[in-house]
């Protein structure tokens, strides 16, 4: 156990964690020539074209120092806000972690996000200055930055290029100097933590496990604490840039499980390994369920394709745990799932998944959060709103109340006016301004979760030039004034449209709500009035005109009456026409009312 060192990459999204675990690759001799290739542990065509790390990846390198073999277990972790729960359950699996920051930006939001969650288990850090190759490197600046952050020595920052090799000799030493051994012992009875599941077609689920104390063997019975079910595992191994099977993993060590199970509600991540013989074993701490923080409807262009994209949403559940879906049904767009995200870019990625992997092509309605709602009746009975139209009569409810955040945002301080008008704009509530460094301020404002799961991150971006970086963590429920806004489209309400609106808000939104659907809503035969209604009362109206056939063009003089029996006719038919017609909304029209600011 003394020659095991569990590590993981922890930085902010695009600061190099891909290319530097590219690197250690390359200098261990893990990978073979033939099988190199850019960003290596992203293995999803998406990852690879955005540039980002969506899902967490472990494995294993051999490395010898100092005429030791040392086995060095490495857990790439992903940098965006939405994906900071598979984060968490990495950082629970090591004994140490490698900080990069990148030279040319310095400390952003998810760096200090990630490092207090390094820190709060006990983690030995390790500060790497990534990127010293750019000629926009700041490298004395930066430095200073990151003493000020940690309070480390200065000879304790290690400078590098994840790009060329620089400096990859000084971080494996690093790793193996610097980073403990575990601390678990093999004669006590099997513990072992879950960071992460996998879905294989083959085979069924590969559980990612990290053994904390005993030893776990192939063929042994295994239960998991969290459901209570018992397995054998069938194949145990570790994780090489292919998968290695072996007789035993002990503790400290990092590996994989195969028990043949199908469905991915019995594997949960965070969950404890255990001996299915032994029954005083403690779970590991730290287990949670995943909390999605934003909900939308994902609806078949063609209702004929429900049952595809049923048995499309439960292949991508498996490979991805945190995505939550239940049926429902629409009055405007049949039937579908409601679905639960860990936030916006997660949403996107979701949808562009079941697109290209599974050939689908869906509706996504508008995005939103889930609310308490309490009635008058029962005062003391939570009634959980995920769906705007799920939301109890206003003359039986009594009070709403919204998820909030704590939002932290590092800015260049020319750009603090700006930040500080959006945020307010947004209903938040400043609690805390921090000067980094005479350039960089880091602002802490109180923000509801339904303001920014829109456009606030675009937004951001904008008014700061780029410049800024957003982090957030949940903070609990607050009472608000919030109220239901419905569209309705030639009188009918369009449920799949609904939103709950803050009160103060709710007349520019439903009228910015109608101007929009205007315009993209093509004209008809007939007159189409779009309404935005709170209950019975209509907030805002906008008349999308029909499209009007010439009836009199082929009278050439003769009696004013004859045209006139011509329009007459004409506005029967029209009349007739919008009681029996009905209104197709485009996609856009969905996706447009997220985007009422540009």
């Amino acid at each position: 156990m003394d020659l095991i060192r569990n590590f993981c990459i922890i930085a902010h999204i695009d600061h190099g964690k891909s290319t530097l675990a590219d690197r250690l690759l390359d200098f261990t001799g893990t990978v073979e020539q033939r099988e190199k290739k850019e960003q290596l542990l992203d293995d999803m065509d998406l990852e690879r074209e955005r540039g980002i790390t969506i899902k967490s990846h472990a494995i294993q390198m051999e490395h010898k120092y100092e005429n030791k073999n040392y086995t060095l277990n490495l857990i790439d972790t992903p940098g965006h806000v939405d994906f900071s729960y598979e984060v968490s359950r990495s950082i629970a699996a090591c004994e140490g972690a490698l900080l990069v920051v990148d030279a040319a930006q310095s400390i952003q939001a998810q760096t200090i996000s990630n490092l207090y969650l390094a820190l709060e288990n006990d983690l030995e850090i390790i500060p790497i200055l990534n990127k010293i190759d750019l000629p926009s490197a700041n490298i004395e600046e930066v430095t200073d930055d990151i003493i000020d952050l940690l309070g480390c020595e200065k000879n304790q920052i290690l400078k590098a290029s994840a790009k060329t090799g620089e400096g990859i000799d000084k971080i494996i030493s690093a790793i193996i100097n610097r980073i403990p051994s575990p601390k678990g012992r093999s004669d006590l009875p099997l513990q072992a933590l879950i960071f992460d599941s996998v879905f294989n077609p083959f085979r069924g689920i590969e559980t990612y496990f990290k053994v904390i104390n005993g030893k776990i063997k192939k063929g042994q019975t295994i239960k998991f604490l969290a459901t209570g079910k018992s397995y054998v595992a069938d194949e145990v191994g570790t994780l090489k840039l292919n998968k290695v099977s072996k007789n035993l993993i002990s503790s400290g060590d990092v590996g994989y499980l195969i028990t043949g199970i199908k469905n991915a509600k019995e594997v949960k991540v965070g969950d404890t390994i255990i001996d299915d013989g032994q029954i005083e074993v403690d779970a590991i701490d730290g287990f949670e369920e995943v909390k999605p923080m934003v909900f939308a409807g994902i609806y078949p262009v063609d209702t004929d394709d429900y049952e595809e994209l049923r048995k499309s949403m439960e292949k991508l559940q498996l490979n991805d745990a945190s995505l939550v879906f239940i049926p429902e049904s629409s009055a405007a767009l049949g039937f579908g799932f409601r679905c639960g995200f860990l936030g916006m870019l997660h949403l996107e990625i979701i949808q562009q998944r079941l697109e290209r992997e599974f050939g689908m092509s869906v509706i996504t309605t508008v995005p939103n959060v889930s609310y308490h709602a309490f009635t008058r009746k029962e005062p003391n009975k939570l009634i959980l709103v995920n769906n705007p139209s799920d939301i109890p009569d206003p003359s039986v409810l009594e009070r709403v109340e919204e998820p909030y955040i704590k939002a932290s945002i590092i800015t260049k301080s020319d750009y603090i006016g700006n930040v500080i008008t959006l945020c307010i704009e947004k209903r938040g509530k400043m609690i805390n301004q921090t000067y980094l460094t005479q350039q960089r301020v880091e602002l802490v404002f109180e923000l509801p979760l339904a303001e920014i799961v829109f456009d606030f991150y675009d937004r951001l971006k904008t008014v700061s030039k780029g410049y800024a970086s957003f982090d957030y963590s949940p903070i609990g429920f607050s009472v608000s004034k919030l109220v239901r806004v419905d569209i309705l489209l030639n009188g009918n309400p369009v449920d799949a449209l609904s939103s709950l609106i803050h009160a103060d808000n709710a007349y520019t939104i439903g009228k910015k709500m109608c101007e929009k659907l205007k315009e993209l809503i093509p004209r008809q035969q007939f007159d189409i009035p779009v309404q935005a209604a709170i209950g019975a009362k209509i907030i805002s109206r906008e008349t999308i005109k029909a499209v009007r056939k010439d009836v009199t063009a082929k009278c050439y003089g003769g009696d004013i009456t004859r045209k006139r029996k011509l329009l007459e006719n004409q506005k029967k038919g029209k009349k007739k026409m919008r009681q029996i017609g009905s209104v197709e909304i485009p996609q856009q029209a969905f996706l447009a009312v997220l985007k009422l600011n540009d």
